[in-house]
């Protein structure tokens, strides 16, 4: 019975293995460089190099997800990074919002952060762009 839970929800599982270390990634590069520089710029660099894991390990882990060529490949991409771009508006939103405008702790505004990015890029992913191509 265990094995066809996982079975079932496999990609739920993975994806939230993989989220779990795509937000991690996102939340240490974004500790260790916020100190360094200024808030929004760490996060866009969090958020890009979290995004470029994320990419790989849902096209080839959660989602399973087989290109064939090139342009095929570059419009998944396109999509990915599409969506991606998306979630960082809502990011650099929640962002603003907890740090410059409630004050609260820049770290504990991140993990709040990802959580809510977590769930809405799951969606994004599902329905729209791994979806395209399977």
């Amino acid at each position: 019975m265990i094995i066809q839970l996982i079975k079932k929800y496999r990609s739920v599982i993975s994806y939230l293995v993989f989220g779990g270390l795509t937000t991690l990634i996102n939340i240490i590069v974004f500790a260790l460089l916020n100190p360094i520089m200024n808030y929004q710029v760490a996060n866009i660099i969090a958020w890009f190099l979290s995004v470029l894991f994320a990419y790989v390990t849902n096209k080839i882990w959660v989602f399973s997800s087989k290109t064939h060529g090139f342009t095929a490949l570059i419009e998944e991409m396109s999509s990915f990074f599409f969506f991606r771009i998306l979630s960082l508006i809502m990011d650099v939103f929640m962002m603003w919002l907890g740090i410059s405008v409630l004050h609260a702790n820049p770290v504990l505004t991140k993990i709040v952060d990802n959580v809510v990015v977590v769930v809405a890029n799951y969606f994004f992913s599902k329905w729209y762009i791994f979806k395209l191509n399977n």
